[in-house]
């Protein structure tokens, strides 16, 4: 799900109703920016519109638009889109249904277009112009499911079985792909999926939103995100093509961190939305623990007999749905291991792949078009290969990965890549960063900060009321200079150090408090000085102020632990203050080589605000608590031998 500032939302709207593979959520499209938009299209010349309310085999009907070729001369597959943002098109800033009203695009890529695609896209339950209940990440086992909802692999095995029958001039094969929560619909429609349906390509699917996806990470729950969003994707009636254009909450300040602090419980921060507004959200936060109401919605250990080639796509720098693509691979090749299973992730934010060029992110150039090279020689290929028996150029590897830092694509049989070897970094005296555990040494072998929920850590250095597409290479000096945040850093590199899988903080910690989240960043710290006759890159202002890249501390990962699950996220247990604990918890994956002449470096902190919610550091239901409950906290990491902490990465050998 996009679920970013809203200050761009009709960009991103317009781009979903103009045919883009669901840019979905809410969204900023900031990297955008500098890159050119596609040449207009007038699809009328090539292409019929047709709408229709299909009917579900529980009587429900479908609102579905279909977009056949006028070349009755050929038979074409068909492309799928399920999505809960509208199959209607958007235009001059309000969205439009009927058959005069033709999008600007239609497919994944122009490429789709010239090569003759029956395009599909379809208002799923209890959206807009098609009937029956919406449910957030439909359940696909669900014993109390009420009367209009639906299961999402039926839904599209009926779907399918109507268009086959009533679409002229069709191959009788299918494809079917979406973004974000279209990419969960995706996952969803194969589960036990129809025979036609030959390929399908999941892109930063929406798979679990407790674990990793747009909702909770590491048991925190994504404050700024999740209120950008549900403050205006709300219920709505329905069939209804409704609402015409989606509105922005006002903040009433330039600074979501000023204006959630001012608020600073969630039962405060509710309170300033509608009730239609908190409809949607309210379940969300109240809903804290990894429960049933999160675990009947996670789809991943669904995604069985498949029968379509699948294709999942991600972003290593999607600040929605981060994980949801790295555990659709995972589950889809346990389940299917007779099917082709790709998977591509690049240095994308979400939907970066679907429109742009993908050159950079925020000071962060990549050196190509990394988002047009996808398109056209891997998603392209890959529908071409398995819908029309077009054999590609060059076959499409099971796992291609685009390796940052030294911006270059590689291709691998299985992800993490079998010849990475999990090494640790240890945090030692002085803020040091080895790979040598730490030996004994004086007294104390610890070091501290005092976390104050009054003033917590911000996780950008300048204002915004949303979440930045940019703060996931964000530069980190602001932090590192902060008394409440530790920092550990290596010597200069002497070699590339390429770290490529699942990144592991292995911490031994202490609060005074009973409960407290541990924030864990790593980060690539670039050179002060370049050698003779090299001049420091410069950067551009695109998502943030532009700035020189020397001495860059640019964030490759971070995530929280929520304290009181590190025995698990089902039953919260509080600290006892003063004792030394284990933490061990996943950051996330990436594929990042640190070159030579750069640092390692390593930050850790207790709060990251607001782009996750307050911990008030006493032992209570968050969502329930009182301005009362938040406290300061003393916060130790240990690095003695017998409390060796760190951070475990999976390294490939030097090439």
């Amino acid at each position: 799900m996009i679920r970013r500032p809203l200050s761009s939302i009709a960009l991103l709207l317009a781009l979903a109703h103009a045919g883009a593979p669901a840019l979905v959520h809410a969204a900023t499209a900031d990297h955008a920016a500098a890159d050119a938009a596609p040449a207009a299209r007038d699809l009328r010349e090539t292409y019929t519109k047709y709408e229709y309310r299909i009917p579900m085999r529980d009587g429900t009907r479908l609102f579905t638009v279909v977009y056949v070729p006028k070349d009755a001369s050929k038979r074409y597959p068909f492309l799928v889109q399920r999505t809960p943002y509208s199959a209607g098109v958007q235009a001059d800033g309000e969205l439009h249904y009927g058959q005069d009203w033709y999008p600007k695009s239609i497919g994944p890529s122009k490429e789709f277009e010239d090569a003759g695609y029956i395009f599909v896209k379809q208002d799923v339950r209890g959206r807009y112009m098609s009937e029956g209940k919406w449910v957030e990440a439909t359940p696909h086992v669900n014993p109390q499911r009420g009367p209009g909802e639906g299961q999402e692999s039926q839904d599209m095995y009926d779907t399918m079985e109507w268009l086959l029958k009533h679409v002229p001039n069709n191959n009788g094969k299918a494809g079917i792909l979406g973004i974000s929560y279209p990419g969960f619909y995706t996952s969803a429609s194969i589960i036990d999926s129809h025979p036609s349906i030959k390929a399908a390509s999941p892109q930063a699917p929406v798979t679990d939103l407790f674990m990793g996806d747009d909702s909770y990470h590491g048991g925190a729950f994504m404050l700024a995100a999740n209120f950008g969003f549900y403050s205006s994707f709300t219920e709505q009636q329905n069939p209804t093509p409704l609402p015409k254009t989606w509105s922005a909450f006002d903040y009433g300040a330039a600074d979501g961190y000023d204006f959630f602090l001012k608020h600073k419980t969630l039962q405060n921060i509710l309170s300033t939305l509608t009730p239609q507004q908190r409809a949607l959200l309210q379940p969300t936060i109240e809903h804290d623990t990894y429960d049933q109401f999160w675990q009947m919605r996670a789809i991943a250990p669904h995604l069985k007999n498949i029968k379509a080639a699948v294709l999942t796509v991600g972003g290593w720098f999607d600040a929605e749905d981060p994980q949801g693509p790295l555990t659709t691979y995972h589950a889809v090749k346990k389940y299917n291991p007779s099917i082709f299973n790709g998977l591509v992730m690049g240095p994308w934010v979400h939907g970066g792949w679907a429109r742009y060029d993908g050159k950079r992110l925020g000071n962060v150039s990549f050196d190509s078009r990394t988002g047009e090279y996808f398109r056209t020689q891997i998603q392209f290929p890959f529908f071409e290969e398995h819908l029309k028996g077009v054999k590609p150029a060059r076959a499409i590897a099971p796992v291609t990965a685009f390796e940052t830092g030294s911006n270059v694509w590689r291709q691998y049989d299985a992800w993490p890549p079998v010849q990475a070897k999990p090494r640790t970094l240890y945090f030692g005296a002085g803020g040091t960063l080895t790979w040598q555990q730490p030996a004994a040494a004086a007294a104390p072998a610890y070091d501290e900060y005092v976390s104050d929920p009054a003033k917590p850590v911000p996780y950008i250095a300048y204002p915004a009321t949303g979440v930045p597409q940019e703060y996931m290479v964000s530069d980190q000096r602001f932090a590192s200079t902060r008394p409440d945040v530790l920092t550990y850093q290596s010597e200069v590199l002497e070699d590339d150090v390429t770290v490529a899988g699942p990144v592991q903080p292995k911490l031994f910690v202490s609060t005074t408090g009973t409960d407290a989240d541990w924030v864990v960043k790593l980060i690539d710290v670039y050179p002060q000085e370049y050698p003779a006759g090299e001049r420091a890159p410069r950067g551009n202002d695109v998502g943030a102020p532009g700035t020189t890249l020397a001495g860059m501390q640019q964030l490759v990962r971070g995530n929280p632990l929520r304290g009181k699950f590190r025995h698990g996220f089902e039953k919260p247990e509080p600290f006892v203050p003063g004792k030394v604990e284990a933490v061990d918890f996943q950051l996330g994956d990436v594929n990042h080589t640190f070159r030579r002449g750069h640092r390692i470096m390593v930050q850790v902190q207790s709060s990251w605000f607001p782009l996750v919610d307050l911990n008030p550091q006493t032992f209570v239901s968050i969502p329930k608590a009182r301005p009362e409950d938040f406290q300061k906290a003393t916060q130790r990491a240990y690095h003695a031998p017998e409390t060796p902490s760190g951070l475990q990465l999976l390294v490939l050998p030097q090439r």
